[in-house]
């Protein structure tokens, strides 16, 4: 997959962006998500979450945090199936309810 994403319900394309503010200043290490980068932005993963919060669903981003990269569309709906499967509750908890 290249470092660009078409998302499933559109023909957007976004990118992930490079760091440009205070490049080499260490404030903490993390793979998940950079504050600050050109001001008061913050990125998961190298996208800007405006972005993020404007094309993408839930499951996009959780996906994103969780495999590091945004999913295409047949891993999409595979993540989204598995999430689904996963909603259930247990048995002596719907007794209690």
């Amino acid at each position: 997959m290249s470092d660009t994403t078409i998302l499933q319900n559109s023909t957007h394309v976004i990118k992930p962006k490079k760091s440009v503010a205070l490049s080499g200043v260490p404030a903490g290490n993390t793979a998940l998500c950079i504050v600050g980068k050109s001001g008061n932005d913050l990125h998961y993963r190298g996208y800007d979450i405006l972005d993020l919060a404007e094309h993408c669903e839930f499951e996009e981003v959780a996906h994103l945090l969780i495999h590091g990269k945004l999913p295409t569309r047949d891993e999409l709906a595979a993540y989204k199936t598995k999430l689904k499967a996963l909603r259930g509750l247990p048995a002596n908890v719907r007794t209690v309810l």
